[in-house]
Parts: C-alpha cells; structure tokens; sequence
C-alpha cells in the first residue's frame, strides 16, 4: 500500500522522559507505516537546549512560524531539583513553552477528550468545556529574585521619551522574595479576539475571568480589552444566541462546578494552566486533552497538555513495562495532520488523522485501556502498558 503523500514539512519538536519514548512508539507504529512523514526537527530535549543555550527553541518558533504547522512533545521546565537531577544544566532554562508562546504570541485552546465509557467526576458536566488559555506574559516572562538585606523595592519604568514613572512596592525586612511581570495591550487584544471568534466557530457561550478586584490596573486592564473587543462580535453573539460572561475569578470556579459544561471559559496564562488541569482530570485524565497554540496570523502548535511523566520515565528505565497513556500525544499528531491536510489540500491526509483518533477512542471504548483511566471507566476493562495499547490501536488501523 503507497504512503500518503505530504507537501509540507511539520515542525517536530521532540521532547523529555517518558514523552520522548512515547513519541517515537506513536511515529512508529501509528504515523510512519501511513504516511511519507516530512517534518523539520527540533530536539527540545532538556539536554539538547542547555547544550544550545535554548537557541533550538527560538529556532523551533521561528520555523512554525515559517512553515504554520508544529507538533511539539512535552518537555521539562528545570527547577531547583532538575538542577541537582542534571548536574550538565549550565542555567535554570525557562520553560520553552512560554518561550515558544511569547514567540507566537497566541492563545492555547484546551479541550477534554471524551470517550463514552467514562463518565466525568462532577456528573453535571455533560459537556465539554474548553480553556481558552492566553499564552504571553504574567508569570511565564517574569523577572525575579531574592534579597538578604532590608531596603525598599520600587517599579519603575523609563519611557523612550525620558520620562519615568516609579511607584514603591513595599519596604522590605531581611529575606525577601521579589517579582515583577508584565503584559501588552496588543496580546491582550490578539486573545480576546481569538476567544470570540473560536466562541462563534463552536456556538459556544464565553466566559472570562480575572481577579479585578484586587489587581484593579492589571487584571483590570484583561477586562477593558474584553469589553471593547466584545463591542466588535455583539451583533454575531445575538444573532446566534450567545452570551458573553465576566465575573471574578473566584467565583467563576464556583459557578463552573455547577454548570453543564458546554462552553468556552477564556483564563489568565497561569489561571488557564491551573484550571485546564482541573478540566482535564475531571473528564478522565490530564492526558486525554488536547492543545493548541493559535497565532494571531494563523499559524497552530499542537501538543499534550500534561508534562513529562518522570516517575514512569524511571521505572522505564529499570526496563519495566509501565501503562503511560499516549493520548493527548496522539490527538498532537492527529491535530497537526489535519491541519496540515487541510492548508495544503491534502484531503486523504487530514482523513487519516480523522480515522486514527477514532482507533484510539474505540479502543478505549472496547475497554482496553491504561491505568490513569480504569478506575473511571464503566463495563469490562483491560489494563495495557502503554506499548500495548499502541498496537491495539495500530491493529484497529489496520
């Protein structure tokens, strides 16, 4: 049987850990045996970018941007224990998704994937609900650092025109812990116009949130852009009966718990990280959702929500057989197919990604599945290490 053809390479963007092995299992047994597989490689393995001082991941962005379609693994933000756990790291690299984010200037639009044998842990959730995450700034693009000494920390910002604005943060006792972080008007905006058009795409209602109330500049400034860019879709949300919903963040998780599901709930960078999880968990698994990066100029990144799986990468590395599910990681590789199929006219292609996810979702719901979603699962269910339960999809391809 001939391969399907592609016309334009993906961005590949391999990763860490247990990621890493998963992705050259699905390439393997699940893409490769399909497909005349063109893809422009990156190794964004922790290693790798220290050895490159993190210049593949600005070269990795830069080629998604040139070529509209990257599929990125998961891979490791280095923190105090990575340091003592690769001793090799000549700095605490920032997290290359945020690097890769601010490069694109995008929104990451996160959603469940459901399959009809597991049933969500708050059972009023009969519908989905998709986290639309802004992916610039706050925390992720922060400066920080630690002081001994007593002393007084201030924000200050000089203009190109001279001026400077300076405000006291706080007047500091010994041991002190200091961060300031930033955000733009213009990604604000490209991120409320990029909810309210995905809004209108799934005639979905949206709900926004932020802590105004207490950051009343910052957060504050998340809502006025929202307003003013609501101004633009009004007449379109009426026209379709849908609703537009601001309210404290705080409150929006109570009202979200309550609710049915069924519509797009847009979040702060850190806030859409928290509450993707939550989302995810709560339909079955942090890696049975998918991810996508969308920027402004329509280029995409498809990639698991969920990190590296260290603890199954050590027991891997003992040589036992460990149930990591590829999910997410295959809905990345699916999503990029398609919209590969799709912006080049490849219509065969985008159709076998079409036909892989669902070899994955009927395998699950034939009741073979990994660990993380048996206990959830209604009817007959076999647990499968995680190469097993590739070649159960791979046999349902064929």
């Amino acid at each position: 049987m001939s391969k399907i053809a592609m016309k334009t390479p993906l961005v590949e963007m391999d990763g860490d850990e247990m990621t890493r092995v998963l992705w050259a299992m699905i390439k393997d047994k699940l893409i490769l045996p399909y497909i005349d597989l063109k893809t422009q490689y990156y190794d964004l393995g922790l290693l790798h970018r220290n050895e490159t001082q993190d210049a593949v991941t600005a070269e990795a962005a830069a080629a998604t941007k040139r070529l509209g379609v990257a599929v990125k693994c998961a891979t490791i933000t280095p923190n105090a224990q990575r340091m003592e756990e690769y001793p090799q790291l000549t700095e605490m690299w920032r997290s290359p998704n945020g690097t890769i984010r601010a490069i694109l200037d995008g929104t990451v639009f996160r959603a469940p994937i459901t399959v009809k044998n597991i049933r969500p842990l708050v059972p009023n959730w009969q519908r989905p609900i998709t986290v639309a995450r802004h992916a610039y700034g706050d925390m992720y693009r922060a400066a920080e650092f630690r002081t001994e000494e007593p002393g007084t920390a201030t924000l200050r910002f000089v203009g190109e025109s001279g001026a400077v604005t300076e405000k006291e943060v706080a007047k500091l006792s010994p041991g002190a812990i200091l961060q300031g972080m930033h955000n733009l008007d213009a990604s604000i905006g490209h991120f409320a116009e990029a909810c309210f058009r995905y809004a209108l795409d799934q005639r979905q209602d949206l709900w926004f949130s932020t802590k105004d109330t207490i950051s009343k500049i910052y957060d504050g400034r998340f809502k006025e852009i929202f307003d003013g860019v609501f101004e633009q879709y009004r007449t379109d949300f009426k026209k379709y009966g849908l609703s537009y919903f601001y309210t404290l963040i705080d409150d929006a998780v109570a009202r979200v718990m309550r609710s049915g599901g069924g519509f797009v709930w847009a979040l702060k960078n850190y806030d859409g990280d928290v509450m993707s999880d939550m989302v995810s968990t709560v339909f079955g698994s942090l890696a049975m959702m998918t991810s996508i990066l969308v920027s402004p100029d329509g280029k995409y990144e498809y990639e698991a929500a969920h990190g590296t799986v260290t603890r199954h990468y050590y027991r891997h590395l003992k040589g036992e057989k460990t149930s990591t599910n590829p999910v997410a990681t295959i809905f990345a590789w699916t999503g990029a197919l398609k919209k590969r199929g799709e912006l080049d006219g490849l219509p065969d292609l985008a159709d076998f990604a079409e036909k892989l996810e669902r070899a994955a979702l009927d395998t699950i719901e034939a009741g073979d599945m990994t660990a993380d979603l048996a206990t959830l699962a209604v009817g007959q269910v076999r647990i499968l290490n995680s190469e097993d339960f590739l070649d159960a999809i791979a046999r349902r391809m064929n």
